[in-house]
C-alpha cells in the first residue's frame, strides 16, 4: 500500500505546483502548451529512448503481454466502437478517448507500485513497452493522417511513423536494447539530462492547465469522460484479472500484476498528446484527473485482496 500512496503524492504534489503556476500567471497564458510542447518534441523522446534502451526484452516478452495486449485493445476498442457508432465523435477525438480509456501510467506511478506491491519493477515492463512501442505509434499515425489539413500521399501515410519524435526514439532505442550496444557517456548524459525533464514538464503543464477549467467531466465532453473512467479503472483490470487467472491460468503473483498494472491511471502523457494534436485536450485532461482519484482506492483494495 505504501508504494499506491507515494507514487500517487508525488504525483499530486507536482501538479500542485504547475496549479500554483497558473493561478499565479507566473508563466504566462500559452504556459500549458509551451510546455506541453517541450515535453512531446524533446524530453518524452530522450526518456523514452533511455527506458526501451534499457529494457530487458525478453523479460517484456512474456505471459503478462498477452494479458496487456488483451485488456488494452479491449476497452481501446469498447470507446472507439461507442464513440463512433453511438456518438459519432470525429476519429482525432475517439483516438484520444481510446488512449484516455487504456494508456496506463506505467511510469511515475507503475514503477513505485510495482517496487512496493509487486516487490519487482519488472512487472511493468510489459505494458509500459506495449504503450510504446506498438500503441503510441499507431495512435500517432491515426492522428497525424486524420488531422492533416491536405490528404496525404501513400509515401506519407507509410512513412508517418518514422517523423514523429516519440516514435523514432522507441525505435532507436528498441535497437540499442536489441543489439546490446551501449552508447557512449557524451552521448548518454545529455539525453539523461533532457529525460529527467519530461516527466516534472508534463506534470506541471498538466496543472497549469487546471487552473479555470470547469468541472471535470461536464461539458460537451461529459460522458465520453465517463466512459473512458470506467473503462480504465473498471473494465481494464477486471478483463486482465478475467484473462490472467481464468483464460491462461497463470500464478496468482502474476495475476495480481497484471490485474495492478491495469488499473493504473491514464498517463499524463495522453494529456501532452492531446495538446501536440489539438484535439481532445477537455476529455484528455479530465480522464486524467478522475481516473487517477478513483484509481487510488482500486488499487489500494486490489492490492489487499491479492495479498
Amino acid at each position: 500500500m505504501q508504494g499506491v500512496l507515494t507514487g500517487f503524492a508525488v504525483i499530486i504534489t507536482v501538479i500542485a505546483v504547475g496549479y500554483a503556476l497558473g493561478r499565479g500567471g507566473v508563466l504566462g497564458p500559452e504556459a500549458a502548451t509551451v510546455l506541453s510542447r517541450v515535453a512531446f518534441f524533446v524530453a518524452t523522446p530522450a526518456l523514452l529512448f533511455q527506458t526501451v534502451a534499457r529494457a530487458d526484452v525478453h523479460a517484456v516478452l512474456s505471459s503478462a503481454l498477452v494479458v496487456t495486449v488483451a485488456s488494452t485493445t479491449a476497452v481501446a476498442t469498447l470507446f472507439v466502437i461507442v464513440a463512433k457508432l453511438c456518438w459519432h465523435r470525429p476519429v482525432p477525438e475517439a483516438t484520444i478517448g481510446a488512449l484516455a480509456s487504456s494508456y496506463v501510467n506505467a511510469a511515475n506511478i507503475g514503477i513505485p507500485v510495482a517496487v512496493y506491491v509487486l516487490g519487482d519493477a519488472s512487472f511493468v515492463a510489459p505494458i509500459l513497452m506495449f504503450q510504446l512501442v506498438v500503441m503510441a505509434p499507431l495512435a500517432f499515425t491515426v492522428l497525424e493522417l486524420n488531422t492533416a489539413r491536405s490528404r496525404p500521399s501513400l509515401f506519407t501515410t507509410v512513412t508517418q511513423p518514422l517523423t514523429n519524435p516519440v516514435t523514432l526514439a522507441c525505435a532507436l532505442g528498441l535497437v540499442v536494447s536489441l543489439t546490446g550496444w551501449s552508447p557512449p557517456e557524451p552521448v548518454l548524459r545529455p539525453i539523461e539530462l533532457v529525460a529527467a525533464m519530461a516527466v516534472p514538464a508534463t506534470l506541471i503543464a498538466y496543472g497549469v492547465s487546471l487552473h479555470g477549467a470547469p468541472a471535470p467531466g461536464s461539458g460537451d465532453t461529459g460522458r465520453d469522460v465517463r466512459l473512458a473512467v470506467f473503462l480504465k479503472t473498471v473494465a481494464q483490470p477486471a478483463i486482465a484479472y478475467l484473462v490472467a487467472r481464468f483464460a491462461m491460468g497463470l500464478p496468482q503473483s502474476l495475476v495480481l500484476a497484471c490485474t495492478v498494472t491495469a488499473a493504473l491511471p491514464t498517463a499524463q502523457n495522453v494529456f501532452v498528446y492531446a495538446i501536440r494534436y489539438g484535439r481532445g485536450a477537455v476529455l484528455a485532461r479530465d480522464a486524467v484527473l478522475l481516473s487517477t482519484a478513483a484509481a487510488i482506492p482500486v488499487l489500494l483494495g486490489v492490492a489487499v485482496l491479492g495479498s
